[in-house]
């Protein structure tokens, strides 16, 4: 049975940052990868690719990803919200830069924290938490304000599937929370990815995609990362933490990878780090710090709320 926790600890909060490092470097790969693969396409290749090897590792731990256990339609459900994001996404990329992006994507914790908080009655949130996600938000404002200032082009369309793609991240983390926490987070995944590779090939085809136009070895570098790193191993993480810990608490975390996507745009790409990037990042740090913090009287609630709730609704056991 998955044990549920009522507040992050500090295995969560280590492999959050970790994965917020990873995904950092995301919108880096993807556009890589659509310099050589037409978007749609290259999004259905990475699920494909990593539906194989969440395949393979199940297989090998004996984990049973088409056993009937009452998922089917909520599963399917998150795959075609799960294909519908990364299409948005890797589209979006070519119309729009990379920092405005990640502004508009990681809105997601945001869509989270309201679906949370009328869906699943021991996640509330608090006053103080809700001000903690409004700080962390102006963190990422202050970050990307040169940016979403400055002189980019006609960036609409690009903007708008991009926020669209991060209101999809949203909905498929609370469907993922409400509906998946009591399945495994291999066969959670294992939803999305399938439902994603079967989808998206015909679709690139349907909408007139070229397909690869003169793939080169960085491109395929690129592919293999999302398919190996982001897609298969963050992913699987990702899932094991929401079906054990706050989603809402969890995606406060994911404001820090649009920070760590601009320090890695300075490494890779000689950016400079200016007193904003400081600033923002304090702010950020505090936003999370007041999501995240709970005293003692509410952690006892919280946990006392989430036992009732599991009693009560089978949707929210463990497996």
């Amino acid at each position: 049975m998955t044990e549920r926790r009522s507040e992050i600890d500090a295995l969560a909060a280590g492999l959050m940052l970790l994965l917020c490092t990873v995904w950092g470097l995301n919108q880096v790969a993807v556009k890589l990868t659509n310099v050589g693969i037409s978007p749609v396409l290259g999004a259905g290749l990475r699920s494909l690719g990593a539906g194989l090897l969440v395949w393979t590792w199940s297989a090998a731990r004996g984990t049973r990803l088409f056993a009937r256990d009452g998922s089917l339609v909520a599963g399917v459900a998150a795959g075609l919200l799960f294909a519908l994001e990364f299409a948005a996404l890797f589209v979006g990329l070519n119309h729009t830069t990379a920092s405005r992006a990640v502004v508009f994507l990681y809105c997601a914790p945001f869509f989270v924290a309201i679906g949370t908080h009328w869906l699943v009655p021991s996640e509330r949130l608090a006053v103080r938490q809700i001000a903690g996600m409004i700080l962390a938000f102006l963190g990422i404002v202050v970050a990307f304000g040169e940016g979403l200032s400055g002189t980019e082009g006609d960036t609409v369309l690009g903007d708008a599937m991009v926020l669209g793609a991060g209101f999809v991240w949203g909905a498929t983390t609370v469907t993922v929370r409400v509906w998946l926490s009591g399945v495994s987070a291999n066969k959670t995944l294992f939803y999305q990815l399938a439902v994603s590779a079967i989808l998206l090939p015909p679709l690139s085809v349907a909408i007139g995609e070229p397909g690869f136009i003169h793939p080169t070895m960085l491109t395929w570098v690129a592919l293999t990362w999302q398919i190996v790193v982001v897609a298969f191993a963050t992913y699987l993480a990702w899932f094991w933490l929401i079906t054990r810990y706050p989603a809402a608490q969890l995606a406060a975390f994911s404001f820090l990878t649009p920070l760590f996507g601009l320090l890695f745009g300075a490494v890779l790409l000689g950016e400079h780090v200016t007193p904003l990037l400081i600033l923002a990042m304090a702010l950020v740090a505090s936003g999370i710090w007041l999501v995240s913090r709970r005293n003692a009287s509410e952690a006892a609630a919280g946990l006392s709320a989430e036992e009732s709730a599991t009693a009560a609704d089978p949707r929210l056991r463990g497996s």
